[in-house]
């Protein structure tokens, strides 16, 4: 069952997570209801591709209200492609919610058990891996591109979570949009990191079209990644939506040619 539904023309939820608590919000955005001017026309919540910081800013401040989620209590993260996750608490709220230069630096992840912050992370292709353990209350997102992917953001989170005393088959786990696996095409090089982590994987996630060109489903790929990882199959839910295919609902980087915005993924715990 697709986990995202559209709630605003601005975003979707990830339906299941909410009926299972209702203090919690998660979610990602579209490229709709904005202030942006192309080529981030219109909801676009990157400050470091080139808009206009204010815009940027009262693009954030219109999810703030629709969410009920204050933007003084959203952080952000300097997004480098690797596998840094930080822990977050209420001492953290608003790092990184209305300027770049203030953002955690060198984060591709974030988690908290606390309630009133809401983790944010920028995109436009890559995966979004959303991490809920209902039981010991950790909520977690990770960004996953397919250097994040080939280093194991994916377990790298579920180790944060055995940390926190969490077994990785309490954990369920959400893939967001991101360019899917007919759009996503890659050399020999990324291949071949990637043979590596996935060798007991017997149905491969790429596959060659042309010499040193492979189709890759990186969604997938970070699905087998979180099994081997310990998290359980059927607790692994992948949405539908392609970045690319879908181009009226989302930016993508690749299809764009590297000129667009960034959507955001979002993830907290309401105040009671």
């Amino acid at each position: 069952m697709e986990p995202f539904i559209q709630k605003e023309k601005t975003f979707f939820e990830i339906n299941e997570w909410t009926n299972i608590d209702s203090k919690l919000t998660a979610g990602f955005t579209t490229k709709h209801g904005g202030v942006s001017k192309a080529p981030f026309k219109s909801l676009n919540f990157g400050f470091h591709v080139g808009d206009n910081n204010q815009d940027v800013i009262q693009n954030r401040q219109t999810l703030a209200r629709q969410l009920a989620f204050p933007l003084t209590k959203w952080v952000g993260a300097e997004q480098t492609h690797q596998i840094k996750i930080q822990r977050v608490t209420r001492t953290d709220q608003g790092k990184g919610s209305i300027s770049y230069e203030d953002s955690f630096k060198d984060t591709d992840g974030f988690f908290t058990t606390e309630s009133g912050i809401l983790l944010t992370l920028a995109f436009a292709d890559c995966v979004p891996l959303y991490f809920f353990a209902p039981k010991k209350r950790i909520i977690g997102v990770a960004h996953a591109g397919w250097k994040g992917t080939v280093a194991g953001i994916g377990p790298e989170m579920i180790a944060s979570f055995k940390e926190e005393g969490v077994d990785p088959s309490e954990v369920l786990v959400v893939i967001g949009p991101s360019i899917c696996g007919n759009c996503y095409v890659v050399d020999d090089r990324v291949i071949s990191l990637l043979q590596n982590k996935l060798e007991a994987v017997e149905e491969k996630p790429y596959n060659l079209i042309k010499a040193n060109q492979y189709q890759l489903n990186l969604p997938e790929a970070n699905r087998q990644l979180l099994i081997s990882a310990g998290v359980q199959e059927n607790q692994i839910n992948m949405t539908q939506y392609c970045t690319s295919c879908n181009g009226d609902l989302f930016f993508s980087h690749r299809k764009d040619n590297g000129k667009s915005g960034r959507m955001i993924s979002f993830i907290g715990w309401k105040e009671v």
